[in-house]
């Protein structure tokens, strides 16, 4: 049976139509994921996703980007088909940034040189500097956002910052290019308390300046519940509940938390 879903009010940017997905297809580990799942994400929507373990969620991230094919089923993004399109092709209009602090950043590079990287995404490089001094200012006024100092910062290597520091230039270096959808694959999972709640303000802040649509997959409750104008459970490939607009504003909690253990009690979690 079709999973009915509801509708998003305006129009959606991303479709997931149809989609099944099975891992280890034919071994005694065979899981089967996804059976006719389907998804649309609203164009200009902050979507936030939380689950139990192997409910799904990440799986979506990564369907959505090209890092895992689709048994069957289509992907549509911006009216066209990107269901066969590779990873490296959607990297030109999504950008991800990774649960890792290290995974957006060139350790070894310092923050000009990651921005410059970032600014020339999809371009050519030929042999020309990889750092246009003309563009620093325009990149200190991108960093000034973040309110870190990093502005003043521009020659250190980024090996050298804080984890949060890293998130948060991970973030702005994903969307320093036009994108049409931003993936947030737990991208404060690995943070101090502190750092994480930072990096959740200038997601909101760089999300709404930009116009981005997002998608955040989080283990954080509270972040599901405070963040996003849209917020999904995942569980056993299925969507539990799926919030909208005011029905997610007058969320409490602790509804959230409930259900949320109910389904990893289920799981054995």
């Amino acid at each position: 049976m079709a999973q009915q879903l509801t509708a998003p009010a305006s129009e959606p940017l991303v479709r997931m139509e149809h989609i099944d997905k099975t891992f280890n297809a034919g071994s005694v580990n065979e899981v089967v994921l996804f059976q006719d799942f389907n998804l649309q994400i609203a164009r200009g929507s902050f979507v936030t996703v939380v689950g139990s373990n192997g409910s799904g969620k990440t799986t979506i991230l990564n369907l959505l980007c090209g890092s895992l094919p689709v048994d069957s089923g289509s992907i549509y993004m911006n009216h066209r088909d990107i269901t066969k399109m590779k990873e490296y092709e959607r990297s030109r209009f999504v950008g991800r940034v990774f649960q890792d602090p290290a995974a957006g950043t060139c350790p070894s590079l310092t923050i000009l040189e990651n921005m410059a990287l970032a600014d020339k995404k999809g371009g050519h490089f030929l042999l020309q500097p990889g750092v246009e001094r003309k563009r620093t200012a325009y990149y200190q006024e991108q960093l000034s956002q973040l309110h870190m100092g990093l502005e003043d910062k521009l020659g250190i290597q980024v090996g050298s910052l804080s984890g949060g520091q890293r998130q948060a230039l991970a973030l702005l270096i994903a969307t320093m290019t036009p994108i049409e959808l931003l993936i947030l694959d737990e991208h404060t999972a690995a943070l101090d308390p502190r750092s994480s709640e930072t990096v959740m303000q200038i997601t909101r802040h760089v999300v709404e300046e930009k116009k981005i649509t997002a998608l955040m997959v989080t283990h954080n409750l509270k972040f599901a519940a405070d963040y996003g104008d849209r917020l999904i459970m995942m569980h056993r490939g299925q969507m539990v509940l799926d919030m909208v607009g005011a029905e997610k504003d007058n969320l409490e909690i602790r509804s959230l938390t409930d259900k949320f253990n109910e389904i990893s009690i289920e799981d054995g979690n």
